[in-house]
């Protein structure tokens, strides 16, 4: 197999007509992949993120081939996955106001050209879910909020359409089945392919702790930092004064205390949303 793309969590193999995608232990925080591996979470992704495939299936298609038919050393963090023609947009839904969505609404009143009521405070929940694209950068580069206007230039209205109402659907069922299990998805990021055919797929990973805020629903308190069950653990704690890291690469080593409560969380998430044990 041919190495095609080392990305900031998964690498990526060409084998045949197919690709292997294979999640590894990295962690990455403010675009930057850190030292240390967190133990497990290359699989606590796969694993939950093929959960969510087929609690989506009816929604959106996904670009899953196999889950089996991996090479052994990869068996539980590897999914033999369709090529696709990735969008170059980061497809992004909010229900909650945190993280750069809520530097951008407290700098424009707005994230993406969407505008939203005065008076929002940290983590409160949107009136309604909003679509906030992003650009999608190299490692180490910063995504860039991005208008819907400007994903129509780039890939057409019925695409920039498609892709906004996919978005939103899928962040709903999400948002729907974590609120059963006690979790709050306060936003999430989502990458969509063309299939040959030219419809639209859903890839990479989905509703990960990676890709989206979680946050337990019996905490949620408006106005200050929630409690998670995602690497926002690890941002925090990269992001202390008294850590003294810049946020630019080398990042600083994790210690043992932060990679295993990280760990903890995942497997957490991992639990409550799909009912089996690790």
């Amino acid at each position: 197999m041919e190495l095609l793309h080392s990305g900031k969590v998964r690498d990526v193999y060409a084998d045949g007509d197919d690709l292997i995608l294979v999640a590894s232990d990295r962690v990455s925080v403010y675009d930057v992949v850190l030292p240390t591996p967190i133990p497990d979470k290359g699989a606590l992704l796969t694993q939950l993120s093929l959960w969510w495939f087929e609690q989506l299936a009816d929604i959106v298609p996904n670009h899953i081939v196999s889950a089996t038919d991996v090479p052994a050393e990869w068996a539980g963090r590897a999914i033999r996955v369709q090529r696709l023609k990735m969008v170059q947009v980061e497809c992004i839904a909010r229900g909650y106001l945190a993280g750069l969505g809520l530097k951008e609404y407290q700098a424009t009143a707005a994230i993406s050209g969407v505008a939203l009521p005065a008076g929002l405070i940290e983590a409160d929940k949107l009136p309604e879910p909003v679509f906030t694209p992003t650009t999608k950068a190299p490692v180490g580069e910063h995504d860039e909020f991005i208008g819907f206007d400007e994903v129509v230039d780039q890939v057409g209205k019925d695409t920039a359409e498609t892709l906004r109402d996919l978005t939103l659907k899928v962040y709903r069922r999400g948002a729907e089945l974590a609120a059963e299990r006690g979790i709050i998805i306060a936003d999430t990021k989502l990458e969509f392919g063309h299939a040959p055919d030219g419809t639209l797929v859903l890839a990479d990973e989905v509703l990960t702790p990676d890709s989206s805020r979680f946050w337990p629903a019996d905490s949620w308190q408006p106005g200050r930092a929630q409690d998670s069950f995602d690497k926002q653990f690890v941002r925090d704690w990269a992001a202390d004064p008294k850590l003294g890291w810049d946020k630019t690469s080398p990042g600083p080593e994790i210690p043992p205390e932060i990679v295993e409560a990280t760990r903890a969380r995942y497997v957490e998430a991992y639990e409550r949303l799909t009912g089996r044990r690790w």
